[in-house]
């Protein structure tokens, strides 16, 4: 006697809430190459299953020193607190763009106090019972003579230094990122921006050098214009899928809460 197809259906169910994995929590940190709107958080963020609650809570023009000095930081650690409904909760933290000397207000000491401030965030986090990763900054798309022009190498490995001091995950974005761009050439890598390319910009591709892009008025806000760092839909799609793919090698536990 055969069995009535809601019994077949209910059993499916069944074994499918079982297989399901159990809800984490994952919340980014970092500045606008990470942000809502402009960076590859969205597209990262797209690449999660159900099960996962997605939290973008970076911000534009944030340096590890002032996301902490503004409030931003202290505010996470309070949601930290509450664990109730998660298996697990991951923060993943990228800085390093505002790090960098020439940012007012922002800068920080790239021997001293931008590894000192990561390493804090990392101990907050493991405080609050959280999981840490480190990310190493995206690139920037600026070439010179058909190279990228890394100026944000220096940041990379001190990212990279103390997630081996501090026995963390790190994902080395700005390593697999270079590549990447650099694969592509200048034409292809601005279709990665905000906006298509003026055509001050797009003339200047010929010779394997970019042109500076217009600047926008308010310093750390993106403006809906073409630059070199931050990122439109596909840009976001294409190096937040990057990011998922690096944080499932490196913390395997997460696999099944991204598709491939």
């Amino acid at each position: 006697m055969t069995k009535p197809v809601f019994c077949l259906l209910g059993a499916i169910a069944a074994a499918a809430a079982q297989s399901a994995p159990p809800p984490v929590r994952i919340l980014l940190v970092g500045d606008s190459t990470v942000a809502v709107n402009n960076g590859w958080g969205p597209g990262f963020c797209d690449r999660a299953v159900s099960q996962v609650t997605c939290e973008n809570r970076a911000k534009n023009g944030r340096s590890t020193s002032s996301y902490r000095e503004e409030g931003s930081w202290a505010a996470l650690l309070e949601e930290l607190r509450n664990q109730t409904g998660f298996a697990a909760t991951y923060v993943l933290i990228q800085f390093g763009h505002n790090d960098q000397p020439g940012k007012p207000g922002r800068s920080t000491d790239l021997a001293t106090e931008f590894p000192a401030n990561l390493r804090r965030y990392v101990e907050d986090v493991k405080a609050a019972g959280a999981k840490p990763v480190l990310i190493t900054s995206l690139t920037r798309r600026f070439f010179r003579k058909g190279r990228v022009n890394d100026d944000l190498e220096p940041w990379a490995e001190a990212t990279r230094r103390v997630a081996r001091d501090t026995g963390v995950p790190v994902l080395d974005l700005h390593t697999e990122s270079m590549a990447a761009v650099e694969r592509m050439g200048p034409v292809e890598a601005n279709t990665l921006a905000m906006a298509p390319p003026p055509p001050v910009v797009a003339a200047g591709v010929a010779s394997g050098d970019s042109v500076p892009a217009p600047k926008n008025e308010t310093p750390g806000q993106p403006a809906e214009l073409f630059d070199y760092t931050h990122l439109g839909a596909k840009g976001s799609a294409f190096f937040g899928r990057m990011v998922a793919g690096e944080l499932v090698t490196a913390v395997p536990d997460l696999r099944p809460y991204f598709r491939p």
